[in-house]
C-alpha cells in the first residue's frame, strides 16, 4: 500500500483501541457511514451519520463531478467534519467500500489528517468496546477545500490515455460486474478495455480487516498493479 502524501504512513487505519483513545476529544469527528437501517443496532458514541454510498454520478463531466463535490463538502461539514478535525470513518463488519469512499473524498479535498476504523463496528465490539442507541445532534463544521486534481479522472480522460503503457485500470468490482452479467442498471455490462480485475474483498483478512501492507503489495504485483504505472481503481 502505497503512503499518502497527507495522512502518515500506518496512520491510516485505526483500531478500536486507537479510537476509544479520543472519544470525547472536541477535535475528533467520527462519522458512521452505514446505511440508515444498520445504525439501529447502535453506534459508536458520538458519531453523526453519513450514508452517503448512494450519492454517486453516472457521468464525471467536469460540470456534474463539480456540483457533487460541493454536495459532498456540505453534507461532511454538517456532520462535523472540518479541515481542523481528525476524521474517522467506519462501517459495519468490514473496512470496505463505503469508508474508503469517504476517505478518498476528504484526502480529495486536501485533508492531512482522515482514518478508518479497521474492521468496522464489528471489531469495536469484538474489543468488548460500548455502543450507544441515542444519537447527539452533530455541530456543523466549516470544510474549506483545496482540491487534489490528480487524485481525480474523468472517464473522457482516462479513455484518451487507455493505449499508454504507463496507465493502467484496477476494476475492483465483484465478478459478475467484471463479466458484464451484472449491469447496475445501466445500459451496458463489461469493462474497461485493458482493465485488470481484481475485487476489492480480495485486499481484507477473514475479520473484515485490510490486509498488511506486504501481502497488499504481493497481492498487487501478481496482478501487473506495480508501483511504477498510474494505476486508476473504479
Amino acid at each position: 500500500m502505497a503512503d499518502s502524501p497527507l495522512t502518515p504512513a500506518g496512520q491510516i487505519l485505526w483500531s478500536p483501541q486507537q479510537l476509544q483513545a479520543r472519544l470525547g476529544d472536541e477535535k475528533l469527528a467520527l462519522v458512521d457511514v452505514r446505511p440508515s437501517h444498520e445504525i439501529m443496532s447502535g453506534v459508536i458514541p458520538g458519531a453523526a451519520h453519513l450514508d452517503l454510498y448512494g450519492l454517486g454520478l453516472t457521468k464525471t463531466t467536469p460540470e456534474l463531478f463539480e456540483e457533487w463535490i460541493h454536495l459532498m463538502r456540505s453534507l461532511l461539514g454538517l456532520r462535523g467534519v472540518g479541515m481542523d478535525k481528525t476524521v474517522v470513518f467506519y462501517e459495519e463488519h468490514q473496512t470496505g467500500i463505503r469508508a474508503a469512499r469517504a476517505f478518498w473524498l476528504l484526502e480529495y479535498f486536501g485533508h492531512g489528517d482522515v482514518h478508518v476504523l479497521d474492521g468496522g463496528i464489528a471489531a469495536w465490539r469484538a474489543a468488548g468496546l460500548a455502543t450507544e442507541q441515542a444519537m447527539k445532534a452533530p455541530k456543523p463544521a466549516r470544510l474549506p477545500i483545496a482540491p487534489r486534481q490528480e487524485l481525480f479522472i474523468s472517464a473522457d480522460e482516462l479513455n484518451g490515455l487507455l493505449a499508454q503503457d504507463d496507465v493502467q485500470p484496477l476494476d475492483t468490482r465483484a465478478d459478475d460486474e467484471w463479466t458484464g452479467q451484472n449491469k447496475r442498471g445501466g445500459p451496458r455490462g463489461g469493462t474497461i478495455p485493458g482493465a485488470v480485475h481484481l475485487e476489492w474483498v480480495n485486499y481484507l483478512d477473514d475479520a473484515g480487516r485490510l490486509k498488511p501492507p506486504t501481502e497488499l503489495s504481493a497481492l498487487f504485483e501478481r496482478h501487473g498493479i506495480v508501483r511504477d504505472k498510474r494505476i486508476v481503481p473504479f
